[in-house]
Parts: structure tokens; C-alpha cells; sequence
């Protein structure tokens, strides 16, 4: 994970296995996600109470190249890759302005 001055995101670059546990720092991410599909997904899950299993936040997985939002509490993530190769990924805070 890298902090980019006020925003929080993590990127992969042609990965093609899900990747080990991050950190979100909670709220409203973007995630964009292109791949070689062959029939296989792209998730984002989130690390459960129990310590050792995580469980999907998305509303659908990826199976094509796509854009999707999702807000999030604070915690431990994965991006689970079943399937797709050459994955390329960003999940990136969306910062709202505030207004006067």
C-alpha cells in the first residue's frame, strides 16, 4: 500500500494469484480492474473477525475489465485472483470536497 498525500491506494501490476493481506484505511474506494479473464474473477475481500478468513465486500466479482465503487469500514483486505491472468488493479480513496 502506498499513501499518496491525503489518499490511501493500492496497485498491482500483472499479477496472475491473489495477492497477501493490506490495510484500507475505510471509506469509499474506486477500484479499477483489466485482466486476461479465460473465465476466471477478480474479488476484494475483507479479513473476518476470525482472523483467518475473508469475505467479499463487493456488490459483483470482476469478470470483465471494469470500474466499480465500494465504501468500506478500516481493515485488513485481500485481492483474491481466481483464474485471470496479466491482472492489473488499483483500489484508490475517492476524497469528496467539502463544501463552504
Amino acid at each position: 500500500m502506498s499513501m499518496q498525500g491525503y489518499y490511501d491506494q493500492v496497485t498491482y501490476s500483472d499479477i496472475s494469484a491473489s495477492q497477501s493481506g493490506f490495510k484500507l484505511l475505510g471509506g469509499t474506494y474506486g477500484i479499477t480492474v483489466t485482466a486476461t479473464w479465460g473465465g476466471g474473477s477478480v474479488d476484494l475481500k475483507k479479513l473476518s473477525a476470525d482472523g483467518s478468513t475473508y469475505v467479499s465486500v463487493l456488490s459483483s466479482t470482476f469478470t470483465a475489465n471494469a470500474f466499480q465503487t465500494v465504501s468500506v469500514p478500516p481493515g485488513t483486505y485481500q485481492l483474491t485472483v481466481t483464474t485471470a491472468t496479466a491482472v492489473y488493479a488499483d483500489i484508490t480513496s475517492v476524497i469528496s470536497a467539502a463544501g463552504p
